[in-house]
């Protein structure tokens, strides 16, 4: 004998122990979010000092978090929710997903270094070397359209700042800074454009735009 709760959209069911006699099912709501966070700011709802967080932005329910993370200095597509499979499915290492970053870089790349990049570097992970997984890397033949940062990288007239993109398959904290920087060309600006066929297209710093189950398993995994 039980008791269900109503059925909407993107349920998990969970059993309750019994109690006075009666089995009881919660039905959890899943909810997607995806967001374009703005650059300083957290990637968490939590205070930390004066920093900017998340919820200095974006309003959703107390059980929606953000899956993974972005620097406090970088911006663009972060993924919120409260289903613990598609965070488990997007954080652990054995399911590879495409990230795609824009970075603009100090100073006119070269070939050379963006060969270099495809191949993976030589980077310190936790004091130890490591060797980054080969990736795609390109130098955009045209700026890319991107929001006006607030605010703006430091400019010198002298020196090019030229936009690439790179995409990954693994993580490592503050990788692609560490990456260019060790070919010689220091980040001045990082985006994170995409996550699998999900990007961030026309939004804008601060913007929120909710999706159903179906096409965020869709757009990540290809599921139906």
């Amino acid at each position: 004998m039980g008791i269900w709760f109503p059925v909407l959209t993107n349920p998990s069911i969970y059993k309750v122990p019994p109690r006075w006699g009666f089995l009881f099912y919660v039905v959890i709501m899943h909810r997607y979010f995806i967001i374009y966070k703005p650059y300083l700011t957290l990637s968490q709802f939590s205070k930390e000092g004066s920093k900017q967080t998340l919820a200095d932005f974006f309003d959703v329910p107390k059980d929606v978090y953000p899956v993974g993370r972005l620097d406090y200095d970088s911006e663009g597509l972060l993924i919120l929710t409260n289903d613990k499979q598609l965070n488990h499915r997007l954080l652990n290492p054995m399911f590879a997903h495409e990230r795609e970053y824009y970075v603009q870089v100090d100073g006119n790349i070269t070939k050379e270094a963006i060969d270099e990049l495809s191949n993976g570097v030589v980077i310190n992970v936790d004091g130890k070397n490591y060797r980054t997984k080969k990736i795609m890397a390109k130098l955009f033949d045209k700026e890319p359209t991107v929001p006006i940062r607030n605010p703006p990288i430091r400019f010198r007239k002298e020196i090019p700042a030229p936009w690439i993109s790179l995409i990954l398959t693994e993580g490592k904290n503050r990788q692609v800074r560490k990456m260019t920087a060790k070919v010689g060309f220091a980040t001045l600006r990082l985006i994170r454009y995409r996550i699998e066929s999900i990007v961030i297209g026309p939004m804008q710093p601060g913007e929120i735009k909710e999706l159903s189950k179906k096409d965020i398993y869709k757009m990540l995994f290809n599921e139906q």
